[in-house]
């Protein structure tokens, strides 16, 4: 047994119980990690150095601690930050091959990771800005799932997703735009976490059109993710505390249909949601059936929306032309699109997520799929020669997740699906705003009655 087969939270009591040094459990990942990268794609950057003098710094607070069980709930552990946050001091390429930045600053979510005592081990792979929901970078070697090197790990958290499957870090800090957590928690059989809007600071930029984005965890375990969660948001073992509560019977809402015309999930896919459905209903949940959250003629102005966020990044003429594909015709999207048209799209938005909101007051908790599809080839969805195939595309493979951006809800994707091929298969729970709480609680619960732990792809 290695240090990597330790969750998150048992590294973090071993490290504060001096069985290990954050040093030492650094070291391990940061040998796994050069040693399994270029065939994963789980890394953009490793920082040796930074890493282990945060980890040497951790092992000393451990020491001088009148009582170290009081440290912050994850001290010690390696979280890796996404290559689209700003690291103070640490080179941040945004997946892009025309931007090279080491910041002065920490964004806020990174700063508050500092602040509980993690250690950096170096910037996860994402594609060029976070835009498309495949990780295939053009700064290094394309993030795979773990389970079947051939396929991709989704995006925009690829890299992060990786880090964790592969047994690269036990924890890993993403972002979600449209799905960006939860798709490749999906593809990479993780929990994947995507909080409340406003739960975890964006800062210091600001929010773009829309408020889509959000940063969350992705983890192996539920109560990891509730611990990384606590973290992020600045609360500690808040969310690891209440794991416990109890779960009453809830009012659960089913809906398997995609918000994208004409998208015929896999029969595996359906096969996950209606058996997770069962289970829940074997575990004392009233389950009801609901129509989509968000409906179809909401599709372009989320599109607006989301062409508008790429016309918002400052790059010079020269940057352009380097750009990929995708980004260049997104950003002519949005720079088509005259200021009171961004606005109006926004406000439509919002009008739809309150309607939406208002139409699913009566379930507690949705269940949907995660994605469509099993976890695509590499390449399978990228095509440089029609950006615009490749977003419809990219559509019809991740039909069920956008919706709860526009709305702001809590949403996690759970591994509880393998198929026969051993590819993972999510399903996704949807809470009501500001109830991660209940969300984290009845997840743990699904993990207790199928637990996914244990499972481990070849190169663990």
């Amino acid at each position: 047994m290695g240090l990597h087969d330790l969750t998150a939270l048992e590294q973090a009591s071993a490290i504060r119980t001096r069985e290990i040094s954050a040093v030492e459990l650094t070291r391990h990942y940061l040998e796994r990690a050069h040693r399994l990268n270029e065939s994963v794609g789980a890394y953009a950057l490793l920082c040796d150095d930074l890493a282990l003098e945060q980890a040497a710094a951790a092992d000393r607070a451990v020491a001088q601690a009148e009582d170290p069980s009081r440290l912050p709930v994850l001290h010690g552990v390696v979280v890796p930050v996404k290559d689209l946050n700003q690291t103070a001091g640490v080179l941040t390429r945004f997946g892009t091959t025309v931007l090279e930045l080491v910041p002065t600053t920490d964004d806020d979510v990174v700063a508050a990771m500092r602040s509980g005592g993690t250690v950096l081990l170096g910037k996860t792979t994402t594609p060029e800005f976070g835009l498309p929901c495949y990780t295939e970078s053009d700064i290094g070697p394309h993030a795979r799932t773990p389970w079947d090197l051939t396929r991709g790990a989704g995006g925009s958290s690829g890299g992060a997703a990786v880090a964790v499957a592969a047994g690269l870090a036990a924890v890993a800090q993403g972002s979600d735009g449209g799905g960006s957590i939860r798709i490749p928690a999906s593809c990479c059989g993780l929990v994947g976490l995507k909080p409340t809007r406003g739960l975890i600071s964006n800062g210091p930029l600001p929010d773009g059109p829309g408020r889509l984005a959000v940063m969350g965890p992705l983890a192996r375990t539920v109560a990891d993710a509730a611990a990384l969660l606590g973290v992020m948001a600045e609360r500690d073992d808040t969310y690891v505390r209440m794991l416990d509560a109890d779960v009453p019977s809830l009012v659960i809402g089913r809906c398997g249909i995609p918000v994208v015309a004409d998208t015929v999930p896999d029969p595996e896919v359906l096969a996950a949601w209606e058996d997770t459905c069962l289970l829940l209903e074997s575990m004392g949940h009233r389950l009801v059936d609901l129509d989509v959250p968000v409906s179809i003629d909401q599709i372009p102005v989320f599109e607006r929306v989301w062409a508008a966020g790429a016309a918002r990044i400052p790059l010079n003429d020269a940057q352009v032309a380097g750009l990929r594909p995708l980004t260049r015709w997104l950003r002519e999207r949005g720079l088509a699109l005259a200021a009171h048209e961004v606005e109006e799209a926004a406000r439509l938005m919002e009008e739809a997520s309150h309607r939406a909101l208002r139409a699913t007051a009566h379930v507690d908790i949705v269940i949907t799929p995660t994605l469509a599809q099993l976890p695509a080839p590499v390449g399978g969805l990228r095509d440089d020669d029609d950006p615009a195939g490749d977003f419809e595309m990219q559509k019809a493979f991740t039909p069920y997740t956008a919706p709860y951006n526009m709305t702001g809800q809590p949403a996690v994707s759970l591994p509880v699906h393998w198929t026969a091929a051993g590819l993972p298969v999510g399903v996704q729970l949807v809470g009501r705003p500001h109830r991660e709480a209940q969300l984290l609680a009845l997840s743990a619960r699904i993990e207790h009655a199928r637990p996914w732990a244990s499972r481990h792809p070849e190169v663990w």
